[in-house]
C-alpha cells in the first residue's frame, strides 16, 4: 500500500528514476512533445516545470542549476532560448498531459505530454515570439528634459551667430578697404591734374611774353622808320 507516498518511484531506484526523468526531459525540450505512459508523463511534468521556471531568469547561476539536472548543453541552450521567450508571460502550467488510451501490448495507459505554448491547435499565439519589453526607470523622463535643455541652450547661440553674421561690420570693413585702396588713385589723379594746370599756365605765360616781345619789336621798327 502507498500510505500517502506522494512520489511515484516508477518501479525504479532513485538514481535510475533521476536518469529516466532527465533523459525524458531532454527529449521533451528538443521535440516539444513526447508520448509515454501516463504515470511517467505526470512524474515528468513535476520534474520539468521547476526547470522551466528557472529558465525565465537567464543568469549563469540558473544555467548551472538546470545543467546539474539535465547534463546536456543543447537542451540548456534550447530551454533558455526559444522556450524561455515563449513562456515568459506564463505564471506556471507549462506542460499539458493528454491521455491517449491503452497500449495493445501490456495495456498500459499512455499519454502525450507537450509544452502548452508550442501547440498551434490549442494555442492561437503559438507561432508568435514574445517581444520582451525593455524598460528603464526614469529613462524617458530624464531624456526629455535633457533634450529641452539642449534645445534651449542651443537656440540663443544660434541666434547670436545669425545676428553676428547679419551685423554690418563686414560691410564696413569692405568699404574701408575699398576706400583705402582707392585713396592713392584719387591723390595721384589730383596731382596729375595740378601738374597739367601748371604746365598749361607756364605755356600761356610764355606765349604772352613772346607776343609782347614781338609787339615791342614792331613798335621799335616803326619808330626807326619814322
Amino acid at each position: 500500500m502507498r500510505h500517502g507516498d506522494k512520489i511515484n518511484n516508477l518501479g525504479r531506484t532513485a538514481s535510475h528514476r533521476r536518469a529516466l526523468l532527465a533523459n525524458m526531459a531532454i527529449s521533451l525540450i528538443e521535440h516539444k512533445r513526447i508520448t509515454t505512459t501516463l504515470a511517467k508523463a505526470k512524474a515528468l511534468r513535476r520534474y520539468v516545470e521547476p526547470l522551466v521556471t528557472k529558465a525565465k531568469d537567464n543568469t549563469t547561476h540558473s544555467r548551472r542549476v538546470v545543467f546539474s539536472y539535465l547534463q546536456n548543453k543543447e537542451a540548456i541552450t534550447e530551454l533558455f532560448g526559444p522556450i524561455a521567450d515563449k513562456i515568459g508571460d506564463r505564471p506556471g502550467g507549462y506542460m499539458r498531459v493528454i491521455k491517449l488510451g491503452f497500449r495493445r501490448g501490456d495495456g498500459g495507459e499512455t499519454a502525450m505530454i507537450e509544452f502548452v505554448d508550442f501547440n498551434e491547435t490549442y494555442n492561437p499565439n503559438a507561432g508568435k515570439v514574445r517581444q520582451t519589453k525593455k524598460t528603464r526607470r526614469g529613462g524617458r523622463r530624464s531624456s526629455a528634459p535633457a533634450a529641452v535643455v539642449a534645445e534651449t541652450a542651443a537656440a540663443p547661440v544660434a541666434e547670436e551667430v545669425v545676428a553676428v553674421a547679419e551685423e554690418p561690420a563686414v560691410e564696413e570693413v569692405v568699404a574701408q578697404a575699398e576706400e583705402i585702396a582707392a585713396a592713392p588713385v584719387v591723390e595721384e589723379t589730383v596731382a596729375a591734374a595740378e601738374e597739367t594746370v601748371e604746365v598749361a599756365a607756364e605755356a600761356t605765360n610764355e606765349a604772352a611774353d613772346a607776343v609782347a616781345e614781338e609787339a615791342a619789336e614792331e613798335e621799335k621798327k616803326d619808330d626807326e622808320q619814322a
